[in-house]
């Protein structure tokens, strides 16, 4: 490992795992931030200068703008819509109130063009998060409709600095036009990839950081459907966070024997020990064909840290924590559609809100996905369906996700953090909190939460399989 510390110079799991794992203070008197967003069409040169200028939809004047704030504080964004669709926005991963959360139809009207609508809420966790919306996410998200928040108050102890990668594939032709952001061969299968990859919107990003410092990076899967499998080249680094939330320090290195894999919409917290001063350390994705570096990260000036990596430096969550000896157990399959699989159609009961019919940005043409033999309407009837199922709030859940597929996919529940209790294909795996778990073909996972109040959306997260079937919604009552 040329440049770097060697991967066993590190604080591991089971080290950090001997000591006291210390509870977060609790939060002062918050702030208010109020925001606005611009949800509109803006030209951007995305890869630079000598690149054609693109038409991206965002929510502000750069792809992915990043709101901070801090545990306790209070969000109050308005949304302003100049997009001549409707949108939302999505508080990804956020335990927020039901009807703060974002979805068309379930929890609020959709924003039409020309209209406002205010978010209110405060984000109860510290963590890296993001947001987007939830109707035409294929197409939106595919222009670059999201962006990045975090919430700080999780660090007992502070890094020496801070970094924030969002990876998305774009789907783009030579004379910078999009193409088009959803195929039937890419939808019913593993999901219809970009053809031009970047990082903070740049095809090779490279960053100069300070030589021997512990530097925590936020790296966010921001893409519609591609996995990766995170590693890296050149220094000692560990995982400090899986999607927003702590763990005692799970070690990568150089090798691809201690990597993780990320779906969309996944987020890792890293703290690596950069390098020496003129050396390189590589963040890297094996999981593309050939090897795909994420960020490189060139050490300069004098050395700040000596000695072992000590990644154990944050508080533990503060979610609550799932009761596992009086859980109830309920079990999910997430399967290919086909003409002996129900519609929700099929399941309608007496519901008033079942009458409500969505537009045609919220369901698709095709169907070929379902959870337990549903799938989520298509045009050819748009009724808002009823609940896949009915839980009951303040009670804990453990839920089995089976993958019947040949094809993976990132399983996100709205509103909650689950723990990802065990899985049958990973036989040694560390305890961890998600709020969206990537099930590899044919595997089983189970998770476990506490059940809060609300309509909560249940879904795949590469965006074409949640918009041809495989989507629903849990009530909680």
């Amino acid at each position: 490992m040329a440049g770097g510390e060697r991967a066993g110079d590190l604080l591991t799991t089971d080290a950090a795992a001997a000591t006291p794992w210390r509870s977060a203070p609790e939060p002062g008197p918050g702030r208010l931030h109020e925001i606005t967003f611009e949800a509109a069409e803006r030209e951007m040169a995305l890869f630079g200068p000598g690149d054609a200028p693109v038409r991206i939809w965002s929510y502000a004047d750069k792809p992915f703008p990043v709101v901070r704030v801090s545990r306790g504080d209070r969000i109050r964004a308005e949304v302003h819509n100049r997009l001549p669709e409707h949108v939302s926005v999505h508080w990804h991963g956020l335990r927020i109130p039901n009807a703060m959360d974002g979805v068309q139809y379930l929890t609020q009207p959709p924003i039409q063009t020309g209209e406002r609508f205010t978010y209110d809420f405060a984000p109860p966790d510290p963590g890296t998060f993001f947001f987007h919306p939830h109707c035409n996410e294929s197409g939106q998200v595919g222009r670059g409709l999201a962006g990045i928040m975090v919430v700080e108050g999780d660090e007992r102890v502070k890094p020496d600095g801070e970094l924030i990668l969002a990876v998305k594939d774009w789907r783009l032709g030579p004379d910078g036009r999009w193409l088009e952001f959803s195929t039937p061969q890419g939808a019913s299968r593993g999901g219809t990839f970009g053809t031009r990859r970047s990082t903070n919107d740049q095809r090779a990003f490279a960053a100069e950081v300070p030589a021997a410092a512990d530097l925590r990076v936020r790296l966010l899967n921001l893409d519609s459907s591609r996995v990766m499998e995170i590693g890296i080249e050149g220094a000692a680094a560990a995982i400090v966070a899986v999607d927003g939330h702590a763990v005692r320090p799970i070690p990568l290195d150089r090798s691809g024997q201690e990597t993780w894999r990320m779906g969309p919409a996944m987020r890792l917290d890293l703290l690596v020990r950069t390098p020496k001063p003129g050396a390189v350390a590589k963040i890297v994705d094996y999981q593309s064909a050939e090897p795909w570096t994420v960020a490189a990260l060139a050490a300069t000036g004098k050395p700040r840290r000596r000695g072992a990596l000590d990644a154990d430096i944050l508080y533990r969550p503060v979610f609550p924590e799932p009761d596992l000896a009086h859980a109830e157990t309920l079990s999910w399959t997430f399967m290919a559609a086909s003409d002996s699989v129900a519609s929700f159609a099929d399941a309608a009961g007496s519901d008033p809100a079942q009458r409500l019919l969505m537009d045609s940005l919220c369901v698709s043409e095709r169907t070929y996905w379902a959870i337990n033999k549903l799938s989520w309407p298509n045009a050819a009837d748009r009724r808002l369906p009823p609940p896949l199922g009915v839980l009951t709030a303040g009670r804990t859940y453990r839920f089995e996700l089976v993958n019947a597929t040949p094809h993976p996919h990132p399983i996100h529940l709205h509103g909650h953090v689950f723990r990802v209790v065990s899985s049958s294909e990973r036989a040694r795996m560390p305890a961890y909190a998600a709020d969206t778990v990537l099930l590899s073909p044919k595997e089983r996972v189970e998770i476990a939460f506490v059940a809060t109040a609300g309509d909560w959306m249940f879904h795949c997260h590469i965006l074409e399989h949640l918009e041809t079937g495989m989507m629903g919604y849990l009530r909680v009552v």
